[in-house]
C-alpha cells in the first residue's frame, strides 16, 4: 500500500490549511448550498459538505426546494445569494431535476461567488492564465499529484477525458504547473500507447476499469477520478464502486495511484472549501493566503 495515494489524508491536511487560514481572517466566509429534489446522492454531499464547512470554521447556509421548484424558483434564489454581501460562495448542487436547464442556472451565479468554477467567466479565466476560482476536482487531481511527485514542471501529462466538468480543465491545470500536457479520449488512436507515454495520468473518461495496467508506465502516478456503481460479484444484487482504472493490477504497475473510493472524492469538498476562502479573500481585496496556494 506504499503507493497508493491517502485521498482522506491529503483532503484533511488540505481542511486543516483552510481552517488555519479562516482563523487568520477578520471576517467569517460564508459558504450557500442550494440543493433541489431528494436525489439520496446529493443529499450525504451536501451534508458532508455542511459538516466540514462549518468544521473549518465557515458559515453554511442552506436552501433546500422541492422536486417540483420551478426553474425561476431557483434563480431566484441564485439572485438573491448574488445580492447577499454576506455570501462568499454559491454551490447548486447537480443534477438538477430534469425539468430545470442547468446551464442556465449556472449562469445566473456571480463568477467571484463561484465557488464550483463552473461560469463561463470562470472557465475563461481558466484558459487566459487569469486569477479565479477553479473547478474542485480538476484542483483535487493536480494537489494529489503534487502530493506524490512534488514538482511537476516538465512532466508528461496525460489527461484521459475531455468534458468540460474534468478533463479540459485539469488539462488546463496541470498546464499551469508546467506540465507537458496530452489530452486523449475514447476515439484516440493508439490510446493505449499514448497513456503509457505518461508520467501522471490522470483518468477521467467515465467508464469502468477501462484502462489497463499494461496502459501504464512503470513507475507513473495516475489520478483515477472515475466513480462507477457496477454489480458486486460477492454480493448479488448490490453494487460496488470503481475507478476508471483496473485497480490492483494497476497498482502492481504504478509508482503512485490514487483508490477509489477514497482518492479524488474527499478532494472535491476540501477543494470547494479552499474555493470558499479564495472568494471571501478576492472579494474584499485581501491577499489569498499562501498555504492555499498550489
Amino acid at each position: 500500500m506504499e503507493n497508493v495515494i491517502d485521498g482522506k489524508a491529503v483532503a484533511a491536511e488540505t481542511r486543516a490549511s483552510v481552517a488555519a487560514a479562516v482563523s487568520a481572517l477578520d471576517v467569517t466566509p460564508t459558504l450557500a448550498v442550494v440543493l433541489v429534489g431528494d436525489d439520496p446522492a446529493s443529499h450525504v454531499y451536501v451534508r458532508n459538505k455542511i459538516k466540514f464547512t462549518e468544521e473549518a470554521g465557515m458559515r453554511s447556509l442552506e436552501h433546500r426546494l422541492p422536486e417540483t421548484a420551478s426553474q425561476s424558483e431557483v434563480v431566484e434564489i441564485v439572485r438573491a445569494l448574488n445580492a447577499d454581501g454576506d455570501v462568499d460562495g454559491i454551490l447548486v448542487q447537480l443534477p438538477l431535476p430534469a425539468h430545470i436547464d442547468s446551464d442556465t442556472v449556472i449562469a445566473e451565479i456571480d463568477p467571484a461567488k463561484d465557488v464550483d468554477g463552473l461560469t463561463d467567466v470562470s472557465a475563461g479565466r481558466l484558459v487566459l492564465g487569469q486569477p479565479g476560482l477553479r473547478p474542485c476536482t480538476p484542483t483535487g487531481s493536480v494537489i494529489l499529484a503534487k502530493a506524490a511527485l512534488g514538482d511537476l514542471s516538465g512532466k508528461h501529462c496525460v489527461v484521459l477525458g475531455r468534458s468540460i466538468l474534468v478533463g479540459k480543465p485539469a488539462a488546463l491545470m496541470f498546464l499551469e504547473q508546467n506540465c507537458t500536457v496530452t489530452i486523449a479520449h475514447s476515439r484516440t488512436d493508439n490510446l493505449p500507447v499514448i497513456c503509457r507515454s505518461a508520467d501522471v495520468l490522470v483518468a477521467a473518461v467515465g467508464r469502468p476499469q477501462m484502462v489497463q495496467d499494461e496502459w501504464i508506465k512503470a513507475g507513473a502516478c495516475v489520478i483515477d477520478v472515475g466513480i462507477n456503481r457496477v454489480p458486486s460479484v460477492k454480493r448479488p444484487g448490490k453494487f460496488r464502486l470503481v475507478g476508471d482504472v483496473d485497480y490492483k493490477p494497476a497498482r502492481a504497475v504504478a509508482g503512485a495511484i490514487t483508490p477509489v473510493p477514497g482518492g479524488v472524492g474527499p478532494m472535491t469538498i476540501a477543494c470547494l472549501l479552499r474555493n470558499t476562502v479564495l472568494a471571501a479573500c478576492d472579494r474584499r481585496g485581501l491577499e489569498r493566503p499562501k498555504a492555499l496556494q498550489i
